[in-house]
């Protein structure tokens, strides 16, 4: 409910919000009345009213009664058929979600209304101006800003892409909905649409019956950008500008972007054997053409605006270059477009490569756009000319339209090819057709005057009829010329055909696209159209700054005994000995060695596994890739120098090898290899690896000539809380960070540390702001970069409002942290505390989840742990490997599993028993003085008592008393009072007299969904009660993954 957001509760006003719940329930009612009849909808309502009750009864701390109403609840739950409860489960997991959709717009609503927004670039910098900080600084630091957000595919985000667009439009009519200029007949319209979104949500399935590919998430993460980012990168940077402008007298340069984005979708390899090297490729050339395809939507839009004669100099000259050069380009083809005879036709029918049948399968047109023809919104009319026919396939029947499919851009291509007589064809293909004859037409029709070129000329005037034609439309005209040109190459690469373009014809790089752009602006300024300039154009080039040519530079990321088990492959076929047994100083002497060397090391003529030959296949695609599509490598359990130098090693090697075949460098530059901490262990160690890479002088010299002086370090919370508990992988977390930035300093390195933060709290997740403001004092200096994942992305960057919102709590919360440090602690007895209570919070932890032989049957009973993977929602396995035990199991599925029992486990476990040893040894006053003066203390704190405030306690005891052996519903109740007095020691060292009482609001919402969400728990433990005993009932299996989506939505989070 809260862990999706920063602002979700500060502030609220019920009374609008809650006016838009009740008129989309009133909705849903009236649509449930006609799809599942009246008598079905008393029960439901008796049903709500029985939850209702009970709640109010606990809330009011009669829980005798509460507890009776609940015994009724649950008796009338289990009395239902299975089609009734499939019909519950929707209706109330359809009401949650209703529920979020109208807390979310109400965000957008406060933000609109609010005059003075808190965290927004106005208010901190006009803070930081009167805290002392000069214009000269506080600008200086914004325009050297660099945050990424890295979306990544972790499988919690539990809805069907359909049902997001479904949400989002309603969200959007309820916006139009509060138009103060609406008319009766307009409402009654609205109410309609209305009424028609929410009868679809009910007859679409909510479950996804097939498990997503990575080229599936890929398109999920690309949909963000096009349905959102898309729109608020633009609206945010004009934010900062317009602030920074107020403060300091200057605008933010156009081409500045204080934020930018990469991805893991299809990059991701960690654990999951589905993400390829052919998927790696496929997926950066499909955000290549996606980023292409919005371009030219937007030049289009730029070119019917600027249609104005003025202009400087220099943009005249350019527009007249193009003129002269389209004139003489027309002239030649006129004059070469010959017909050609059927033996001439015939002949190059025979010379011509077969057309590929369809792309790569799946790695076609993002899902998310809905354009006829994969590209502009403008549809390509197809005017055959007279001399064109339909050839005959080989089956003797005529080719028609119905045999190109819809669903893949079409592809094209104007390589060229000499014949005999000098002439050049380019081909263009369209379709699924592999015979050399239509190959060899289609190449002619191509070039001819009834082709391409000449349909071009039924849309513009030739140059020759347009003297007094506007020069921005011609240079725009040029420029989307070129656009498309690149969006053919592409196709062409994607179907892995030969591309024969001339890089003049193409763009590669950001900087050639944004040159005639940035020409443009400047013509418009020094001609007096600044306002003009500062539009549409402006828009653009601030889009081009950011997202670049690829839309969002996609990092690799590999377990790091994989690149172990390659060396290994290697050293062995070298007859150097086993890579992997070596110990830690033979293996740096040889991987420096070879570092500094100039051959290849891997023969070309080397067979291993196919386990190493993927891993080999993934650093040949990074090197033919290059910096300009990929960002870093990551190293998923890193813990030696090795791990580093051997992805180091990796990649020279593949760079040198692809090098060789192309007979030229390889684009752009090496990837960054940032290693990922992510055990306890591991981060104890982080500092001393740093050190010890730095020490080598290949390593150093390397980081500051190839990466600016910058070594980035990842760290990771979801598997050190898995792996400790909350609070000391917090602490350690802490360490970690100072202990990293300390060592880079020691050699005058700059370091970016990389967060690996999960959704809910027990996998890092929290408010923005608040993580960013209790990092280590120093380890956040105007760089950061962070994951958001899941459910996350869609929360927090799915609506235009929302995502420019965030985009903005990002920048002022970095410019704070790197301008105003956080306080470190005030003395070292407090540093000594934070150990003695991250030491009993550990052992407490590890010897309920790990030593406790009882522990792990109590969980696969108590939760629908062993029933997630049921849910279709990623494409990676739950568990790294083949093993039952917690070790192996993924910390998503964990933390998701205790979620939906609403015991919340991973996020608290351990921490009452720390702050009760701490306590009892009578440091009380220590602890609250803590709370009040050290952020970081007061953030872990604070991020207990909100997880604390969604535990429910008689729920959880619900699970256990029908789902669990009697023989372990002791272990449950042990771990109630554990709960219990985890509340009670977290409320005495903030203060509070109740959970959330700094956050009224928040608790509201939380009451709220409680008649909704109570009886969606109980009913999930009826059906999972039934499915355990009759596990091949798919009807069950159906209700209890609604119960599961209807949860998640009630909960606001998943994993």
């Amino acid at each position: 409910m809260t862990d999706t957001t920063d602002d979700i509760a500060e502030e609220i006003s019920f009374q609008s919000f809650e006016d838009d719940f009740k008129l989309l329930g009133n909705l849903l009612n009236d649509v449930l009345q006609r799809e599942v009849g009246a008598q079905f909808m008393a029960k439901i309502e008796r049903i709500r009213l029985l939850a209702l009750s009970a709640s109010n009864m606990r809330l009011s701390g009669i829980e005798n009664m509460a507890a009776l109403l609940e015994k009724q609840l649950a008796s009338e739950i289990s009395e239902m058929t299975l089609e009734e409860a499939l019909k519950l489960a929707r209706a109330f997991s359809h009401y949650l979600t209703l529920m979020g959709i109208a807390e979310t717009y109400h965000r957008v609503r406060k933000g609109r209304s609010v005059t003075h927004l808190s965290k927004s670039c106005d208010d901190i910098f006009s803070q930081l101006i009167q805290g002392g900080v000069t214009p000269n600084d506080l600008y200086d630091t914004v325009c050297k800003q660099e945050v990424e957000i890295v979306l990544t595919a972790h499988p919690t985000q539990i809805n069907r892409r359909t049902l997001q667009y479904k949400h989002i439009r309603i969200a959007h009519l309820l916006e139009y909905n509060d138009r103060p200029d609406l008319g009766h007949e307009d409402r009654e319209m609205l109410i309609e649409d209305l009424v028609r979104e929410i009868t679809s949500i009910w007859q679409t399935d909510e479950l996804r019956r097939h498990k997503p590919t990575p080229v599936d998430e890929a398109r999920a993460g690309l949909n963000i950008v096009e349905q959102s980012l898309w729109k608020a990168v633009p609206h945010y940077l004009r934010r900062v500008s317009t602030a920074l402008k107020k403060h300091t007298g200057k605008p933010l340069p156009l081409t500045c972007t204080p934020i930018k984005f990469g991805s893991w979708m299809g990059g991701d390899r960690d654990g999951n054997p589905n993400v390829t090297a052919k998927v790696t490729r496929d997926v950066s050339l499909l955000s290549r053409w996606m980023a292409i395809d919005l371009y030219i939507r937007e030049i289009d839009s730029l070119r019917f605006e600027l249609s104005m004669n003025r202009c400087n100099d220099r943009l005249s000259r350019l527009a007249q270059e193009i003129l002269e050069k389209e004139t003489l380009s027309e002239n030649l083809r006129e004059s070469r477009n010959q017909p050609l005879s059927r033996s001439q036709l015939k002949l190059h029918g025979q010379q011509a490569p077969s057309l590929p049948t369809q792309l790569p399968d799946r790695a076609g047109l993002p899902a998310c756009t809905d354009y006829t023809d994969g590209g502009s919104q403008y549809p390509k009319l197809e005017l055959p000319g007279t001399d064109y026919m339909p050839l005959a396939r080989e089956d003797g029947r005529e080719n028609s339209s119905k045999d190109l499919s819809p669903n893949i851009p079409k592809l094209s291509a104007n390589g060229s090819s000499a014949n005999s007589n000098g002439s050049s064809t380019a081909v263009t293909s369209r379709g699924s057709f592999s015979s050399g004859q239509l190959l060899a037409q289609r190449k002619l029709f191509a070039e001819s005057t009834i082709g391409r070129s000449s349909f071009h000329k039924l849309l513009e005037p030739s140059s020759a009829l347009r003297p007094g034609i506007a020069p921005y439309r011609i240079v725009l005209g040029d420029i989307k010329e070129k656009l498309m040109k690149t969006r053919r190459r592409l196709e062409l690469l994607l179907e892995d055909l030969p591309c024969e373009y001339d890089p003049w014809d193409y763009y590669e790089t950001k900087d050639q696209f944004l040159e005639p752009l940035l020409l443009c602006y400047e013509s418009l300024q020094s001609c007096g159209a600044g306002i003009l300039a500062d539009g549409r154009l402006a828009d653009l080039i601030r889009r081009v700054s950011t997202f670049g040519m690829v839309l969002m530079k996609l990092d690799l990321r590999q377990e790091s005994g994989r690149h172990a088990e390659t060396l290994d492959a290697i050293t062995k076929y070298l007859d150097m000995g086993t890579y992997s047994e070596w110990d830690e100083e033979k293996k740096l002497e040889f991987l420096t060695k070879e570092l500094k060397g100039k051959r290849p090391l891997v023969p070309p003529t080397i067979e291993v596994a196919p386990d190493v030959k993927e891993v080999l296949d993934t650093f040949f695609v990074a090197a033919e890739l290059g910096s300009e599509s990929l960002g870093a490598y990551v190293i998923s359990m890193a813990s030696n120098a090795s791990d580093v130098l051997a992805v180091e090693l990796l990649q020279k090697d593949a760079r040198l090898a692809v090098s060789g075949e192309l007979g030229k460098p390889c684009p752009g530059g090496m990837l960054r290899v940032v290693p990922l901490f992510e055990t306890v262990k591991d981060l104890r160690g982080a500092g001393s690896v740093i050190r010890k890479l730095l020490s080598i002088d290949w390593y150093r010299e390397h980081i500051v000539k190839n990466h600016n002086g910058h070594q980035e370090v990842m760290v990771g919370y979801s598997d050190s809380g898995k792996d400790a508990g909350r609070f000391t992988a917090a602490w350690e977390l802490y360490k970690a960070q100072g202990d990293v930035v300390a060592a880079c300093n020691e050699f005058g390195i700059k370091v970016t540390l990389f967060h690996g933060r999960g959704g809910s709290i027990g996998r890092g997740g929290g408010p923005t702001y608040l993580a960013i403001q209790s990092q280590p004092p120093g380890s956040v200096m105007g760089t950061l970069r962070s994951t958001e994942q899941g459910e996350m992305v869609q929360a927090k960057f799915g609506l235009p409002q929302i995502a420019t919102r965030q985009l903005e709590i990002y920048t002022t919360a970095v410019l704070l942290a790197t301008l105003r440090p956080p306080q470190p602690p005030r003395e070292q007895k407090w540093c000594n505390l934070m150990e003695e209570i991250s030491k009993i919070s550990c052992q407490n932890y590890r010897s309920t989840v790990y030593e406790n032989p009882e522990f792990l049957a109590y969980f696969q009973e108590a939760t629908p742990q062993a029933e997630l993977g049921y849910l279709n929602i990623g494409s990676r396995p739950t568990r790294r490997k083949a093993t039952t035990g917690i070790g192996h199991l993924r910390a998503i599925p964990w933390i998701f599993a205790w979620t939906q029992t609403r015991f919340v486990l991973p996020a608290w476990l351990g921490v009452g028993a720390g702050l009760k040893g701490v306590c009892e040894k009578g440091h009380t006053e220590d602890l609250k003085a803590m709370y009040k003066e050290w952020p970081f203390f007061q953030s872990t704190v604070d991020l207990i008592e909100m997880v604390l405030g969604k535990a429910d306690i008689p729920i959880a005891k619900h699970y256990d008393e029908v789902l669990v052996s009697e023989s372990r519903r002791e272990l449950g109740a042990e771990l109630r009072r554990e709960l219990m007095m985890t509340e009670k020691h977290v409320l005495v060292v903030s203060g509070h007299e109740k959970l959330s009482e700094n956050n009224k609001s928040l608790r509201r919402l939380i009451e709220s969904r409680l008649s909704y969400l109570n009886p969606m728990n109980m009913l999930q433990v009826e059906v999972l009660r039934r499915l355990r005993r009759d596990d091949e009932n798919n009807k069950l299996r159906d209700a209890l993954l609604i119960t599961i989506n209807g949860i998640a939505a009630g909960m606001r989070n998943t994993g």
